[in-house]
């Protein structure tokens, strides 16, 4: 069976969504510069073509996306078919941790995974996440509270982050740059 392609539209612009029969492998845009290498590294690891098409696994994302746009959805309990080396796994768990509303810095990701030198590898490992919002790497922003590299876009990444606060009851930039 092949993994399934469709793309979804919202409020961040589209954004294209692939599973397999176990879960969503892929949330992501479809221009960011990485999308080819991450879309191979799960058609690889799956042996599978990935297909445009529907399937209830997209359908139910569709639905925890449009709950979680209109501030209903804090986070999401869709499968997920996560494909990655035991360390960018390890990363994308570590992002997992940071509450919704909440922001953390490649520092203090680095020492939460035990190794504080390891901000570098820490931020590729989060570049290089396919499952964009679900796990949310929007999340992660620099040491002096600057928003960093996005793959969305850093507007997207303003705006993820500001929607977050406001349906979390948090302040919006004050609290940012306040890290």
């Amino acid at each position: 069976m092949a993994l399934t392609s469709s793309l979804i539209d919202t409020p961040i612009g589209k954004m294209i969504a692939v599973c397999s029969s176990k879960g969503i492998c892929i949330l992501d845009f479809p221009y960011r510069k990485m999308i080819n290498t991450i879309r191979g590294r799960v058609a690889t690891a799956a042996s599978e073509e990935i297909e445009e098409g529907t399937h209830p696994l997209i359908t139910e994302l569709e639905v925890q996306l449009q709950e979680y746009f209109t501030g209903v959805r804090t986070g999401f309990d869709v499968p997920l078919d996560i494909v990655g080396s035991p360390f960018q796994l390890r990363v994308w768990e570590g992002l997992q941790q940071i509450p919704f509303g909440e922001t953390k810095s490649y520092k203090q990701q680095s020492i939460f995974l035990g190794d504080e030198k390891a901000i570098r590898a820490v931020a590729r490992a989060n570049g290089e996440n396919g499952l964009a919002i679900i796990i949310p790497c929007h999340r992660v922003i620099g040491e002096n509270g600057s928003l960093t590299g996005y793959a969305g876009g850093l507007r997207a990444k303003q705006w993820l982050l500001d929607h977050e606060r406001k349906h979390a009851g948090k302040t919006l930039q004050a609290e940012l740059f306040a890290v």
